[in-house]
């Protein structure tokens, strides 16, 4: 009890933080929150001969406008600041994300969620670049901890609602994106513009001006691109490597992975445990399991085993995206951090995109979807490997 409570007294300026934290996953809502909606379009718009290819597509043109614009969003909030930018782009998400609402062409709604994209890039570039400029590191690692924690619950939460929405009429699911006017109001009663001469929330001085760190920025930018490709190999593909151990009914395929999909808590619980210690280690730790995780998949001959590697590869998942948010907002200050959230941010989005093409591209030449999850998953051991051989020679930070 004596952690816990002192684990909530590090978590200062309190409303700021849990605003931070609920905003940070509205860009996750426009993918979660699709899914369950994917049949109910496609029935639809029955009449359209391409409906099942233009869904699914509308479902990723938001990451794709984020890869695209997210380092220029960057350069903006680094400019022009990081409120304005954060409120604009939530106001535009409400917007753009209840369009389809009122529209009933497929192309139409594939626009606005374009437009949708690059309201996200702006709201994912701002949340994590207050992380950096609101607290110093103990702190900031706790709220990023704290935000692994309630991701899936959210994500449950809003599946829940998708369900029922879409059920009552076939474009239901784009109410959710309303829930961003609330945080909006949020936004605009709690969260302040931070001042270069007030650094010393971050324990940064405010420093004279200097040139963009463009090798640690390109250090960032591969490692998220490689992690990110990584970590979505199985949230795309999960049911057709199931489906190679002879999982083929989606309703036990849900039921199968329910219980290792917890293990994201486990996840973030290691990555608070290890936030403190070297880049490396954290870096090198979360490749080893993701790694493993699809390696073992790849070699699986039963659901068990299968379901074994699983667990091992959602506990890598709730590691990733708090270990390199925090890895990279230790590595600029004040005046560059919103550009390098801005890379981070088109970095891993990029990897969402190109995931999925990479697994299909090694499924069609190698076979089995198995033996592209054992391929990437060896990459990902080499990436650890190479991670934690770099602690081992001496370095302590990368």
């Amino acid at each position: 009890m004596e952690k816990v409570a002192a684990f909530w007294r590090d978590l200062t300026l309190k409303p700021q933080g849990f605003t931070i934290v609920v905003a940070a996953f509205l860009p996750i809502i426009a993918i979660v929150a699709m899914g369950p909606a994917v049949p109910t379009m496609i029935e639809h718009f029955a009449n359209d001969p391409d409906a099942r290819g233009k869904v699914p597509a509308m479902i990723g043109a938001p990451g794709l406008a984020m890869a695209i614009l997210a380092p220029f969003a960057g350069m903006m909030v680094d400019r022009f600041g990081r409120r304005p930018i954060l409120l604009v782009s939530t106001l535009f998400y409400a917007i753009f994300g209840a369009a389809p609402l009122l529209l009933d062409s497929l192309d139409q709604i594939y626009a606005s969620r374009l437009l949708l994209g690059v309201a996200e890039a702006g709201i994912l570039t701002v949340v994590n670049t207050l992380i950096g400029d609101y607290w110093e590191d103990r702190a900031r690692k706790n709220w990023l901890f704290l935000q692994g924690l309630l991701g899936p619950f959210i994500a449950a939460i809003f599946s829940l609602i998708v369900g029922y929405a879409s059920k009552a009429q076939w474009n239901g699911v784009f109410y959710v994106y309303l829930v961003a006017l609330p945080i909006f109001v949020a936004m605009l009663l709690f969260l302040f513009e931070p001042k270069r001469e007030v650094a010393p929330l971050a324990q940064v001085a405010a420093p004279p001006a200097t040139a963009f760190p463009w090798a640690s920025a390109l250090q960032v930018a591969a490692v998220t691109l490689f992690a990110s490709m990584l970590y979505y190999v199985f949230i795309i593909n999960g049911a057709l490597v199931f489906k190679e151990v002879g999982v083929t009914e989606p309703v036990r395929y849900a039921a199968l992975i329910f219980v290792p999909s917890l293990f994201i808590l486990a996840g973030a619980a290691i990555f608070r445990l290890l936030a403190m210690r070297a880049n490396l280690l954290q870096l090198g730790v979360f490749m080893l399991l993701l790694g493993a995780g699809l390696t073992g998949m790849g070699l699986a001959t039963t659901v068990p085993v299968m379901i074994a590697c699983l667990i091992v590869q959602q506990t890598a998942a709730g590691m990733t995206v708090p270990t390199l948010i925090g890895w990279t907002q230790g590595k600029f200050g004040f005046a560059h951090r919103g550009r390098a959230m801005g890379i981070w941010t088109g970095a891993f989005f990029l990897g969402q995109s190109q995931s999925p093409r990479l697994v299909h591209a090694l499924d069609a030449s190698q076979g089995s979807m198995q033996n592209a999850f054992l391929t990437i998953g060896l990459v990902g051991l080499a990436g650890a490997t190479v991670a934690l051989a770099l602690l081992a020679s001496g370095r302590k930070s990368a």
